[in-house]
């Protein structure tokens, strides 16, 4: 079993599930917890921020599909057999709570959700409509 999240790395707190780097650079701020897996596939290229948001998702969907949702569920998989637990929050920068702001995760989100029919959801409050949710 497989169960993902999104978040972002300011908002992430261990109670949520295993911490996963999904962006090409690591943070440069100190964490108060420990970032130890990164599944650098699911970062989009720099090229891509120059580009429209329609541009960037069009671009980053097709390298999803290029790699695939089997392999990138093997990659996943493997992390959560690792740490013993089936949730995994796939983090990046961006606070989406600012209306402005618009993110690879969410893209990855409503691809493996396309894909698969598993939902990933998001565990940083969104605007001002936070939808509390569980868990476990």
């Amino acid at each position: 079993m497989l169960t993902l999240f999104t978040n972002r790395y300011q908002a992430y707190q261990p109670p949520q599930g295993v911490p996963v780097r999904i962006t090409l650079g690591a943070p440069r701020f100190k964490l108060p917890y420990s970032l130890t897996h990164a599944v650098r596939e699911l970062a989009p290229r720099r090229e891509y921020f120059s580009r429209t948001l329609p541009e960037f998702t069009a671009a980053y969907r097709a390298d999803l599909d290029q790699l695939g949702a089997v392999q990138i569920a093997d990659r996943l998989r493997k992390i959560a057999e690792a740490e013993g637990d089936h949730r995994l929050v796939l983090l990046c920068f961006e606070d989406l709570a600012d209306s402005t702001q618009w993110c690879h995760r969410t893209i990855f989100a409503t691809w493996w959700k396309d894909i698969t029919g598993d939902a990933v959801r998001e565990l940083s409050p969104p605007d001002d409509h936070y939808e509390q949710g569980t868990l476990m």
